[in-house]
């Protein structure tokens, strides 16, 4: 049973934005401190990538763990209506490991950062030192923080994450 009534629920669930959430906004804000240029958004690209680096071919997509079911202990899932929840996550997923392979095959590189890497005071230096050297490097695809407990229908077919 749900903790609020289904009109306080339906005020929560309208305030849930897809874009310039503040895990995003803190990674833009950490990366821009470095340095580093970038796009926001592109509508040209599948999945619409957070942050896209168009010279270096590389995106970064913040994804919240609830919504893209990362594993960690943020990844809940609401009792009542299991059904229309599981069907939606699991249509999360698909569409999210669509994205990443469409990309990769397209020779872009994946970074996924999943909103429990970066902290309610912001992202950490050992999170903003993961991006760093991902993008410095040739790593096709990874993640920060790794997955938990879920198999990524779209990491089985990539290099492992070291």
């Amino acid at each position: 049973m749900d903790q609020v009534d289904a009109e306080k629920r339906s005020a929560i669930m309208r305030s849930v934005h897809s874009k310039n959430t503040k895990p995003e906004v803190a990674l833009r804000s950490a990366l821009h401190a470095k340095g580093y240029r970038f796009r926001l958004h592109a509508k040209d690209l599948p999945g619409r990538p957070d942050v896209v680096f168009r010279k270096r071919k590389a995106c970064i997509f913040v994804h919240g763990c609830f919504w893209h079911r990362h594993g960690c202990s943020k990844t809940t899932s609401p009792k009542s209506n299991a059904a229309f929840w599981n069907s939606k996550f699991e249509a999360n997923v698909a569409r999210d490991a669509r994205s990443i392979e469409l990309l990769m095959q397209s020779g872009w590189r994946v970074l996924v950062i999943w909103e429990c890497g970066i902290s309610r005071k912001g992202i950490s230096d050992e999170c903003i030192s993961h991006v760093t050297e991902w993008l410095g490097g040739a790593e096709t695809f990874s993640e920060y923080p790794p997955t938990t407990g879920i198999v990524r229908p779209a990491a089985s077919s990539h290099e492992p994450m070291e």
